[in-house]
């Protein structure tokens, strides 16, 4: 499609699996580590960065493991476009480490 950058921030998780879904999670992680996207991860969901093509892939990937596994699937995602902006994980994340005047807890 482009070479533009997007970040996608997303979440996705089975229905039909109880309470605890760490186990499942991680097969989509795994999928994102070796998509070679640069990533995100925090307790509710994980951002990505790349082409549109490149994320989409990627999600699709974990949408395909996921429903392999489960019958009833929830996805959430959020997608955020900026002209000319490159390595968005980054640099947001240094920018309210700047205005905060120190490094997030988390980071």
């Amino acid at each position: 499609m482009s070479d533009k950058k997007i970040l996608v921030d997303f979440s996705m998780y089975p229905l039909d699996k109880g309470p605890g879904l760490s186990q499942y999670v991680v097969e989509s992680m795994k999928i994102i580590e070796e998509s070679g996207l640069e990533y995100y991860p925090s307790p509710m969901s994980t951002a990505i960065e790349g082409t549109w093509d490149e994320c989409i892939s990627c999600i699709e990937k974990c949408f395909e493991t996921m429903t392999n596994v489960s019958d009833r699937v929830a996805v959430n995602m959020r997608i955020d476009y900026r002209k000319g902006r490159n390595n968005a994980l980054k640099t947001k994340l240094d920018s309210i480490e700047s205005k905060l005047g120190h490094p997030l807890a988390n980071r």
